[in-house]
């Protein structure tokens, strides 16, 4: 084993000019992910000077056996923190030959809703709080788990400290420390209230690159459990019962909404997203009404609600922004396995775009 440790730790920069790239998309279910690796002649910064590639739709559930050929298209490059040295993780986007985007591509859509000028003009940032459930490979049950029962009930776990209420430490560190070496904004972690439940936060982060990043931060914790012989999930009420589900709490702000008198736009914000409760809700994730219940810090699924410092209303505005009169808030309704592309350019069309 030291020698396999060692070939897989070799470093290639003195040998060859040579680099690896993990290209990685997004498969079928539009929640797994999938990646193969090329050599490529040196370095690059730039996506769209990387070659495009292929692969076997009909192997993804994306296309048909007798036409089963997806392009994929590197559309953001970020340091690999598994090969390290000069190698690459490229996260890309699917095509069918025509040049269309397959239905699963939902960054194109996403990015043509970026490129508009008026949402340009705002530079909505994003804080994602992207919430995860560590299961035990074996038993699919959640780490620190007693086999076929059940630990003692929430409320040491959340932010905990000691080998009864932090189960995976390991994993996570090694997350957030190999997220900040390729590159992602992630900007903390936490333990979570149910007991085997994490979360990390990318952003702020401005535009489709928060959809990127979040995506590249998935993926590399799913490399990590695959090392560490866990499983990683993203369902959204990952044990039913007295136990909180997983979300993925969507922070956003505009400039004007940074700006002085910024509270008005985002009071303006909430009460366009409050028209469209429905259409969000059912673009926020498979699996939600699992979710949002109206316990366990979540609002009613089919009821739309804000208030300042609410954890129990659909979008919650801090006593910081109330305070300053300026700021950001928080939509507190996506689900962890939602898609960041489809939350984040939804909330900028809806409150930046959309004229009721």
């Amino acid at each position: 084993m030291s020698l396999l440790n060692d070939l897989v730790n070799l470093n290639l920069c003195d040998v060859t000019e040579k680099v690896i790239a993990e290209y990685i998309w997004i498969g079928g279910s539009g929640m797994d992910m999938r990646s193969k690796a090329r050599t490529l002649p040196g370095p690059e910064s730039d996506p769209s000077r990387l070659p495009k590639w292929n692969y076997d739709g009909s192997s993804t559930e994306q296309a048909t056996g007798d036409n089963s050929e997806v392009i994929i298209c590197p559309q953001a490059i970020f340091r690999d923190p598994f090969r390290r040295g000069r190698n690459m993780l490229v996260m890309c986007d699917a095509y069918a030959p025509t040049g269309d985007p397959i239905p699963t591509n939902k960054r194109f859509n996403a990015d043509k809703i970026f490129s508009h000028p008026d949402v340009v003009a705002e530079e909505p940032w994003y804080g994602i709080e992207q919430e995860y459930t560590l299961f035990q490979k074996d038993t699919k049950w959640p780490l620190g788990w007693p086999v076929g029962g059940f630990p003692a009930p929430q409320g040491p776990y959340y932010c905990g400290v000691g080998s009864d209420k932090a189960f995976g430490r390991d994993i996570v560190d090694a997350h957030y420390k190999a997220c900040l070496f390729a590159g992602i904004n992630i900007s903390g972690i936490n333990g979570e209230v149910m007991p085997g439940q994490w979360e990390f936060q990318v952003g702020p982060v401005t535009g489709i690159s928060s959809g990127d990043q979040v995506w590249m931060a998935r993926y590399i914790l799913e490399r990590i459990t695959e090392i560490a012989g866990a499983v990683l999930s993203f369902d959204p009420k990952p044990v039913l019962g007295d136990w909180n589900g997983a979300g993925a709490h969507t922070n956003y702000s505009t400039k004007s909404m940074r700006n002085d008198g910024g509270i008005n736009v985002i009071n303006e914000a909430i009460e366009k997203l409050s028209k469209r409760h429905k259409e969000h809700i059912a673009a926020y994730g498979k699996g939600n009404e699992r979710r949002l219940t109206g316990l366990h810090e979540t609002a009613d699924i089919n009821t739309f609600s804000w208030g300042v410092a609410n954890r129990g209303a659909s979008v919650r505005v801090g006593r910081d922004t109330e305070k300053e009169g300026k700021g950001y808030f928080e939509d507190r309704r996506p689900s962890s396995n939602m898609d960041p592309y489809v939350v984040t350019s939804m909330i900028a069309e809806t409150t930046i775009l959309w004229k009721p």
